[in-house]
């Protein structure tokens, strides 16, 4: 069992995104998403902050090294923040499900990234998976209209979540690289999360002065059922489903969590039939297995 404990979190990750996802989608639409982003990071940290007391006794990471704090710190401010901040609002203009699915670019692009940074080879197949994956994304977010191919959806949404999963393949990259002890040993996950909560929410806090938002954040917690949803998604976002994410990487290599995680739009698809009624067209549910069935190329 202990040789798949890097897959097993990785299908764990899955179904907390979706969860977390759905709550947030629901509750930015609600209070905005600027204020989703800071209240969950603040639940989580509280969450993360009890847990690591009791399972490492330490209630704040003093035991992380310079090193750690440095690169899990960048890491919080390019996926936590930069990267949520686009992520959150794509939920609201486009809503969760087409979210993840552009979301799903993020380890293509990570394979770009160790291309022309890390000088990292690519082969045939992994350039096949970016293709392969490209199209299905355009094929959910395109259509054809008087001749013309044009978006399916907003521009703003789609851009916003195409730089929500460039936060993504740079963040988890910087994770990895801040966790990383030796070769073999890996600092602890729950912990690395707290350090990259605690760099986002600064950048949250200085974010909210620089714009004067604070009314609008304290007025959120007027709307209940937003806070319950975003308290949900909090505990299966930021506190399981990274900490999870971190522990997959910590146990099996980037590819194979990676190919697992990006099953996320595929899973997202049923509870939007289900509970929302939508009706989804066999293009976009096409469109959204051929762009998972890419990413799986990209680890062969």
């Amino acid at each position: 069992m202990n040789s798949y404990i890097g897959e097993l979190a990785s299908l764990g990750t899955v179904f907390c995104w979706v969860i977390c996802a759905l709550a947030f989608e629901s509750a930015g639409k609600k209070i905005g998403s600027m204020p989703v982003n800071l209240i969950r990071l603040i639940f989580a940290l509280i969450l993360i902050s009890i847990y690591t007391y009791f399972s490492r006794g330490y209630f704040f990471p003093v035991d992380a090294t310079p090193k750690a704090w440095l690169w899990l710190s960048i890491s919080g401010v390019v996926g936590f923040f930069i990267g949520d901040l686009c992520l959150f609002r794509a939920f609201v203009l486009i809503g969760s499900r087409i979210s993840l699915l552009i979301y799903s670019l993020a380890p293509p692009i990570s394979a770009v990234i160790g291309l022309v940074v890390f000088n990292e080879h690519m082969t045939f197949w992994a350039i096949f998976g970016m293709i392969i994956t490209i199209a299905g994304i355009s094929l959910v977010i395109l259509k054809k209209n008087s001749k013309k191919i044009v978006l399916n959806h907003p521009v703003e949404g789609v851009i916003l979540a195409v730089l929500g999963a460039l936060g993504q393949a740079f963040g988890i990259g910087l994770s990895k690289l801040g966790m990383q002890i030796t070769e073999d040993q890996f600092y602890d996950p729950f912990a690395s999360t707290q350090i990259r909560i605690i760099s986002a929410s600064i950048c949250f806090l200085l974010l909210f002065t620089f714009l004067g938002k604070w009314r609008e954040l304290f007025n959120s917690f007027n709307n209940r059922r937003a806070i319950t949803q975003v308290a949900v998604g909090s505990v299966f976002g930021p506190f399981i489903g990274v900490s999870l994410s971190l522990l997959a990487v910590s146990y099996t290599s980037m590819g194979i969590a990676s190919t697992i995680m990006a099953i996320i739009p595929v899973v997202a698809i049923f509870p939007h039939i289900i509970i929302y009624k939508v009706k989804i067209e066999i293009r976009e549910i096409l469109g959204t297995i051929l762009a998972v069935v890419g990413v799986a190329f990209l680890f062969i």
